[in-house]
């Protein structure tokens, strides 16, 4: 069964799309990470434009991260007063990063700089993830303590000015962190299409001493609230969310968070962070082979109507 996506101007298959948004719920659901970090690059390279793609992305990480974060929510893994202080960064973020994307859309380089980011970004933080996550698992398994600080143990963190006091996660550090992680994340979701979990969970942990299960729940809280205000400014200001393409996405990636959330409370802290770290660099190293693989063809000739 196929369907006519007005907004990328494609037919595609319904089925295809279906399985697609399953899966990427599921994995935000499990990781925490929206799922936008693998669901953009599976929608550039099925065809869809890459500012649609971005656009459409954001909208379908908005129900995927609800369902998960509601999961979480139950399971009393959310800090709340955390994901408010992340949030207001994040908003800050997605704003100029959409201002971005319409410069660069004009100029034509859009496609090239999406490729670049994701290769820098996820290489530079699946080779970390990747290098701690087998020591640990390395640790547990010979019986030591993995290495690092424990959740409230004071770092550079903790001589910042503007305190607060987290009770979710355990900690009383500075506002400041936070804020800026938020608004990194929230940039990049703007620009890639994606929740910025990748990013954020990482960073909580390893930055501010987070605990990875309180970490992952709220990740996701903030991530409904950020990719909902980027969603929009897409659709106002580049007018690059295909309503169609995301509600199919939509339907089957709130149903597959579930699962994902209650698979990933089976799995050890080590192994979910050895898992996303595995997915990112598999994402990382497809971009970095488009990059500099020959093309089929080395000149093309487009319309420039949906640069301006």
């Amino acid at each position: 069964m196929h369907i006519y996506l007005p907004i990328a101007e494609m037919s595609v298959s319904v089925l295809l799309y279906l399985g697609m948004g399953a899966a990427i719920g599921f994995l935000s659901g499990l990781f925490g990470v929206g799922g936008g970090f693998l669901l953009t690059p599976l929608l550039i390279l099925s065809g869809v434009p890459s500012s649609v793609a971005v656009g459409t992305g954001t909208a379908q990480i908005v129900a995927s991260s609800v369902s998960g974060a509601v999961a979480q929510y139950q399971r009393n893994n959310v800090d709340v007063k955390m994901g408010l202080v992340l949030l207001a960064g994040g908003i800050a973020g997605s704003v100029i990063g959409v201002q971005i994307v319409r410069i660069l859309r004009q100029l034509g380089q859009f496609d090239f700089f999406i490729a670049m980011c994701y290769v820098l970004f996820l290489g530079v933080i699946g080779v970390l993830m990747m290098i701690e996550s087998l020591s640990a698992i390395r640790s547990a398994r010979a019986g030591r303590a993995a290495s690092g600080r424990s959740p409230g143990q004071h770092s550079w963190v903790h001589g910042l000015p503007l305190k607060m006091r987290f009770q979710r996660s355990k900690l009383y550090i500075s506002a400041v962190p936070p804020v800026l992680i938020g608004a990194f994340t929230g940039f990049l979701a703007a620009i890639m299409g994606a929740g910025g979990g990748f990013i954020m969970v990482p960073a909580m942990i390893y930055l501010l001493r987070v605990p990875t299960s309180v970490a992952i729940g709220t990740s996701l809280f903030q991530i409904v609230f950020v990719t909902a205000a980027t969603t929009l400014l897409h659709a106002t200001l580049n007018r690059s969310v295909d309503i169609v393409l995301a509600l199919i996405l939509i339907v089957s990636g709130v149903l597959g968070a579930q699962f994902g959330a209650t698979a990933g409370a089976r799995l050890k802290a080590e192994q979910l962070r050895f898992l996303l770290a595995a997915l990112v660099l598999l994402v990382c190293l497809r971009f970095a082979w488009d990059l500099v693989v020959k093309p089929d063809e080395l000149y093309s000739i487009g319309s420039m109507a949906g640069r301006l």
